[in-house]
C-alpha cells in the first residue's frame, strides 16, 4: 500500500511556522493540518554537539505543543540549523551580524542540519539530514549589497536557499530541500518507517 493511502487514516499536524516548510510538505500531496501558533522558548545546553541541536530542538518543540494529541494524530516538528566548524549560526540581530555571518561563510564549506520529530500520543521518533554547503567567495560589496538588499534578518546563517541566497553558493552536497527546511524525501520514507513499526 502506498503511503499516501496508508496516511488516510491518520490527522497529520504540522507545527511551524515557516512558510517554507508548509509549501514542501504540501507539495508531496501529504493532507495535513497547520497547528496553531504556540510559544516554544527554544534554548540548548551549551554542551550539546552543534550537529546535535537540529534534533534537539525538534522534539523541544514537539513537547511544547500544547494540545494533547488524539488518537490518530501524528504531529511533525522541525528545525533547521547552519553550522559552521562546531558553532550554530543563528538568525543575524542587525545588518552588520549578518555581514559578519556573510564573510565567514565566504568560501568555506558549512553543514545544513534539519532535525524532525514524528509524534503521535504513543510514541515518537526523532531524525536528523545534513547537507553540505559551500560558499562562492564573496566581496565585500556583494555582502553589503546582499543583506541590505534582502534583510535576511530572519534567516538562520542570514541566507535563504530558496531565494536570492542561491546566488551566493558555489555547491550543495546532499539534499536541496533540507536546506530550505524539510528533507521531504527523507520525511517520506520515515514516516513509512514510523507507520509499520507500530504493527
Amino acid at each position: 500500500m502506498l503511503l499516501h493511502d496508508k496516511l488516510k487514516s491518520f490527522n497529520i499536524i504540522l507545527a511551524s511556522a515557516s512558510p517554507r516548510r508548509r509549501e514542501l510538505l504540501q507539495a508531496t500531496g501529504i493532507a495535513y493540518r497547520l497547528a496553531p501558533k504556540f510559544e516554544c522558548d527554544e534554548v540548548y545546553p551549551a554542551t550539546l554537539p552543534a550537529e546535535e541541536v537540529a534534533e534537539y530542538l525538534s522534539q523541544l518543540k514537539s513537547h511544547a505543543y500544547p494540545t494533547p494529541l488524539q488518537y490518530g494524530d501524528i504531529l511533525i516538528t522541525a528545525d533547521t540549523t547552519v553550522v559552521l566548524g562546531n558553532e550554530v549560526l543563528g538568525k543575524p540581530r542587525d545588518e552588520r551580524e549578518a555581514r559578519s555571518i556573510l564573510s565567514r561563510l565566504s568560501g568555506a564549506e558549512h553543514s545544513v542540519v534539519t532535525g524532525v520529530t514524528l509524534r503521535t500520543r504513543e510514541r515518537e521518533h526523532t531524525f536528523a539530514s545534513r547537507s553540505v554547503v559551500r560558499f562562492a567567495e564573496l566581496s565585500a560589496e556583494q555582502i553589503d549589497y546582499y543583506v541590505k538588499t534582502y534583510k535576511p534578518m530572519d534567516k538562520a546563517g542570514a541566507y535563504g536557499i530558496q531565494s536570492q541566497g542561491k546566488t551566493l553558493v558555489k555547491a550543495i552536497f546532499g539534499d536541496y530541500y533540507n536546506v530550505v527546511g524539510l528533507p521531504v524525501g527523507r520525511l517520506k520514507r520515515e514516516l513509512e518507517i514510523f507507520l509499520n513499526s507500530d504493527k
